[in-house]
């Protein structure tokens, strides 16, 4: 059961529910704080430096996916007075919420499309099926399963990306997010080791560019027909480089309107409303846009950048979702850059340029962790490694 008391502020108008407060998390519910929204935030470890936040209602529960989390989902409706507003930050959650739909709909506002499309669009292979298509521009990949003739790694032109289909915790705790490779021999030699632990992965023909010509296009589609929210950005460096997630970024306003036209089009086609988004990266032989991967039924890793850059995608969310006008969008000057200051200093540790000051020269730089008036998880996260060492000398007393 929950064990949570709630302030008055939560019992006289719909809060918002936000599960996983990672650094995706902790942009969401300061995001939503902004404009006053009272929030709830749910996480297995309270413990984190990003929840020591000034900012929401903490609740710990016992998982964060699968039945329990439905569980305590469920329980958490029933004690708040008003129909709460469902975000969620985790693929693990959307794949949960999304089987379970029926049963959480008549306790929280949320959008997302039926488990067809949403299966679809969390399985790479599905993705890319959906994209071919509709015609657009996605580099020709090659799905990798058990059992299958392994010549035909020769039919892709290399170097590619081998990545799997869904996010797996047996995969994710003995491999990275993706690999380059540069051979057939190279692709089956990893092959090899993943498919002792995942049934089927995809290889992917590289995109030729570096990491900041990887784009992104955040947005909120509504499914009561409103216009899309939409942000644009442009990533500086990735962790690890040019296979791996967001470590900085910066507004990328001259390729605004191609990119929300090229996700539009995607979106609408596949029939996806809710929380989503679209990861491009422009060739540098041709220039043009391709689409590498759509993020569905949740908050992107780097979604504060567009609160920070006056698009307030959360609040958007909580707005949509029960009737009310979109937020108006707000002109930032200068733009912000966001940076999740650990997995900077890595890159950068192993030689990442750090092209901002030739892309956005007068961006001011945010860290993913510090706010003047919310500093409490940037302390915590620096202390986080004298913590660790005491409890080792702890253990070992």
């Amino acid at each position: 059961m929950l064990d949570a008391k709630f302030d008055s502020a939560m019992l006289r108008k719909s809060v918002a529910v936000v599960a996983g407060v990672d650094v995706n998390g902790l942009g969401v519910v300061r995001s939503l704080a902004q404009e006053h929204v009272p929030t709830i935030a749910l996480d297995t470890d309270l413990s984190k430096a990003t929840l020591a936040t000034r900012f929401g209602h903490k609740v710990r529960v016992s998982a964060l996916a699968g039945e329990a989390f439905v569980t305590a989902l469920l329980q958490l409706a029933a004690r708040l007075p008003h129909k709460p507003v469902l975000i969620l930050t985790q693929e693990d959650s959307v794949a949960t919420v999304c089987a379970a739909q029926d049963r959480l709909a008549p306790a929280y506002h949320f959008s997302m499309p039926d488990v067809a499309t949403m299966r679809t669009l969390l399985d790479k292979q599905g993705f890319q099926r959906a994209a071919e298509k509709l015609n657009c521009l996605i580099p020709r990949s090659l799905s990798l399963a058990v059992g299958m003739d392994l010549q035909r790694f020769d039919e892709l032109r290399y170097p590619c990306v081998v990545k799997p289909l869904t996010k797996e915790a047996a995969y994710s705790n003995k491999f990275a997010k993706a690999y380059k490779v540069a051979s057939a021999r190279e692709a089956i030699e990893l092959w090899t080791q993943m498919r002792e632990v995942v049934v089927e992965v995809i290889a992917q023909e590289w995109i030729e560019g570096s990491d900041s010509d990887v784009y992104f296009c955040l947005q909120y589609r509504s499914a009561r027909g409103a216009p899309p929210v939409s942000f644009v950005g442009q990533k500086i460096c990735q962790w690890p480089p040019l296979v791996g997630g967001t470590a900085s970024c910066v507004p990328a306003p001259d390729a605004q309107d191609e990119l929300i036209d090229m996700t539009n089009r995607f979106f609408a086609g596949v029939g996806f409303v809710g929380l989503g988004s679209m990861e491009y990266k422009r060739d540098a032989r041709d220039k043009k846009f391709y689409m590498v991967e759509p993020t569905v039924g949740r908050t992107d890793y780097q979604e504060e950048v567009a609160t920070l850059n006056g698009v307030n995608i959360p609040l958007a969310v909580y707005c949509g979702e029960l009737g009310l006008p979109a937020p108006a969008t707000k002109s930032v000057t200068p733009p912000r850059a966001w940076r999740d200051s650990l997995a900077y200093h890595k890159a950068r540790a192993v030689g990442a340029p750090d092209p901002l000051a030739q892309i956005s020269p007068q961006a001011k730089v945010m860290d993913a962790y510090l706010r003047l008036d919310d500093p409490l998880p940037f302390v915590c996260l620096k202390f986080e490694p004298v913590q660790r060492r005491l409890r080792r000398l702890t253990a070992g007393s």
